[in-house]
């Protein structure tokens, strides 16, 4: 990203957008007690909707994103919940330098294909790596015009090869505010090799 990518997310969150977003990932929500507590990574977490969720959920959760502005609404946010958050307010396109040995890695619709390869290699043994993004279509749907802002179908699963896969879905659905939306949402988990 740019100075200039910083500055547009920043203006974004100044100017109250994605303010009424305070539920956390469906799919999140969904897969929650199915994966124990650990070490988490919110990759552009933005606001902090869903790491503010996996702090109330037991994880020690690490939050990243460009936007100092985004940040500073969820620290806010976390202070009045009572939780704790690392954030970090980092440049996503430069290297993470981040420890491994996350129990869960979350990326939300935050499209960098090649990151999200990277991120398989701080999941710890048996971690789990839970993905949505927008997905290429016709129809009207909310979220990015462009389509580089978007997977290609089959795009994200390509992604989890050597992960067992758990959950792998691509669908026009609707966001919990009913704003009709086509997502991947894949699933999918770090096992050790038996031997």
């Amino acid at each position: 990203m740019t100075q200039a990518d910083r500055v547009k997310w920043d203006e974004r969150y100044l100017s109250g957008a994605y303010a009424d977003r305070t539920h956390p990932s469906a799919l999140l929500e969904q897969w929650i007690d199915r994966i124990p507590p650990g070490r988490a990574l919110d990759v552009a977490c933005g606001a902090g909707r869903n790491a503010l969720f996996l702090a109330a959920h037991g994880f020690s959760v690490d939050a990243v994103d460009i936007s100092g502005e985004a940040l500073a609404i969820a620290s806010g946010s976390e202070r009045r919940a009572g939780l704790s958050v690392n954030w970090i307010e980092h440049d996503l396109d430069e290297p993470l330098g981040l420890t491994p040995g996350y129990a869960l890695i979350l990326v939300v619709r935050f499209i960098n294909l090649p990151l999200i390869r990277e991120l398989v290699e701080l999941l710890a043994p048996d971690g789990f790596l839970v993905c949505e993004q927008h997905l290429v279509t016709e129809a009207e749907v909310a979220g990015p015009t462009d389509p580089a802002f978007r997977v290609k179908p089959g795009e994200l699963k390509q992604l989890a090869q050597g992960l067992r896969i758990h959950h792998f879905e691509e669908d026009l659905t609707h966001d919990p505010d009913q704003r009709p939306v086509a997502l991947a949402r894949l699933v999918a988990q770090n096992l050790p090799e038996a031997g």
